[in-house]
């Protein structure tokens, strides 16, 4: 009985995400990346990053029906490399529903692929204030791992707690894999390619005093970072490293 319940339980996730409408979506089929929906982050990265992030079209770029974010090895404004990120601040919200990406991850050591969101009060109330889903991040140096995790702060705003858990990627022909999140007002379940790996309770966020950070809206995040401190020593034979997305899907 215990197996036949957990079975189900691994397995009503996924069957309720096909239950789901299909209410936007990102195929990145146009000719130039579309600003009605993405803002391009420009300058130095974070967490001792080393790329200068840019919105040139050798950074960041549409090509043949994918999403292409380039680091390359080149001196640029202070640093020694360069790449893209770009967000959907003010622009595109989500609260709630499936949020479903397929994307191909870029190889070799110093590489910091993400796909995250961060609520829409970031401007106005900083971080941690404002939470953040990483619905899929990958180093290089550990190229059979992805990781999904839930970052939220204590009263204060300043002490930060966690839930995360890594995942060994599935073998795939072609390289690309398909990382989601399924949030309600109770949980945030995480699959790649719809196996079920890591859920938070979104009690656990609960604060007297404030309202629960994870019921309200998240915009989302998609760069390619190099180095810094969890990705560590890039290996410079590896440029350009490429991360290539091939949609974008939210349902409710």
């Amino acid at each position: 009985m215990r197996t036949l319940i957990y079975l189900f339980l691994l397995i009503s996730p996924f069957m309720q995400s096909q239950e789901r409408s299909l209410v936007w979506a990102e195929e990145f089929d146009g000719q130039k990346i579309d600003t009605d929906i993405w803002n391009f982050n420009k300058g130095l990265g974070h967490n001792n990053e080393q790329q200068y992030y840019t919105s040139r079209s050798k950074n960041i770029r549409i090509e043949e029906g994918l999403l292409v974010i380039e680091a390359r090895k080149e001196d640029h404004k202070g640093s020694k490399y360069t790449s893209g990120r770009i967000n959907t601040i003010d622009k595109k919200l989500f609260k709630y529903g499936r949020i479903e990406i397929r994307a191909k991850l870029p190889e070799g050591k110093g590489t910091w692929p993400a796909i995250w969101m961060l609520g829409e009060n970031r401007e106005r109330d900083g971080y941690p204030a404002c939470g953040e889903i990483d619905i899929m991040e990958h180093v290089g140096k550990s190229p059979t791992e992805i990781h999904g995790a839930i970052h939220y702060p204590e009263l204060d705003n300043k002490e930060l707690n966690s839930s995360a858990k890594s995942f060994e990627i599935p073998s795939s022909e072609d390289d690309f894999h398909t990382y989601a999140i399924e949030w309600d007002e109770r949980s945030i379940n995480y699959f790649i390619d719809n196996k079920p790996y890591h859920s938070f309770n979104i009690d656990d966020a609960e604060r007297e005093g404030r309202d629960n950070i994870f019921q309200k809206p998240f915009y989302l995040i998609i760069n390619l970072a190099l180095g810094g401190k969890w990705a560590g020593e890039i290996d410079d034979s590896i440029f350009p490293a490429r991360f290539y997305i091939d949609y974008i899907r939210y349902y409710i």
